[in-house]
């Protein structure tokens, strides 16, 4: 996918288009000495991470106001989402958490310059407080699900929703995961990979 088909796809701004922009380009120059994501896709930045990551605001509604993205690494896909928000011009806003400091000293630079509503977090993910009430909870490539439910499950509260990228071994993460968790699961093909998205919700333990 080149810039343009990911602009013709998404239907953002130039503007919001622009901060793509400036995050692939931090993301190359950056990568030159820090590892953020896999040196062989940055040349396919726009479908393996642009695109993989925006596809989630088709399934972000208008009421979303606070957005928790776990591991979120160099961003993805919660910076993602927060220039998704800007650009639907609605009022809400990402913390992406990660215990990796280079990580997110790089996300706060990104922030910086693009004017993302989001802030960057460099904590262990366990410690995120789950009194800031978040709507929703996002996840890529971070943890198998029956882990990251161990860390999600305090912030997917009072109605609050998952949406986590997986790749095409979910239905072994589905299964190990309900021998600890009971919870409901919608499967909605990736239209980047042969991953999946999966909406969470209604997390209980198994007691």
């Amino acid at each position: 996918m080149t810039r343009d088909e990911f602009a013709q796809r998404t239907g953002v701004s130039r503007e919001t288009l622009e901060a793509f922009d400036t995050w692939r380009a931090l993301l190359v120059e950056t990568s030159a000495h820090t590892n953020l994501v896999g040196r062989s896709t940055l040349d396919d930045f726009w479908t393996r991470h642009a695109d993989d990551s925006y596809q989630l605001m088709d399934l972000i509604g208008p009421e979303v106001k606070r957005v928790a993205d776990l591991g979120a690494g160099a961003g993805f896909p919660g910076l993602a989402i927060a220039l998704g928000f800007r650009d639907r011009g609605q009022d809400a806003r990402v913390t992406l958490v990660d215990s990796v400091g280079k990580k997110m000293a790089f996300v706060r630079k990104v922030i910086m310059e693009t004017g993302a509503p989001a802030e960057a977090k460099a904590i262990r993910v366990e410690t995120l407080d789950p009194a800031e009430s978040f709507d929703l909870v996002t996840a890529r490539a971070f943890a198998p699900l029956h882990k990251l439910l161990d860390y999600a499950a305090p912030l997917l509260k009072n109605g609050a929703s998952g949406l986590f990228l997986k790749g095409r071994n979910y239905q072994d993460e589905l299964t190990e995961a309900r021998k600890n968790w009971t919870f409901e699961a919608e499967v909605i093909p990736s239209r980047t990979s042969d991953g999946v998205i999966l909406r969470i919700d209604e997390v209980q333990r198994v007691k």
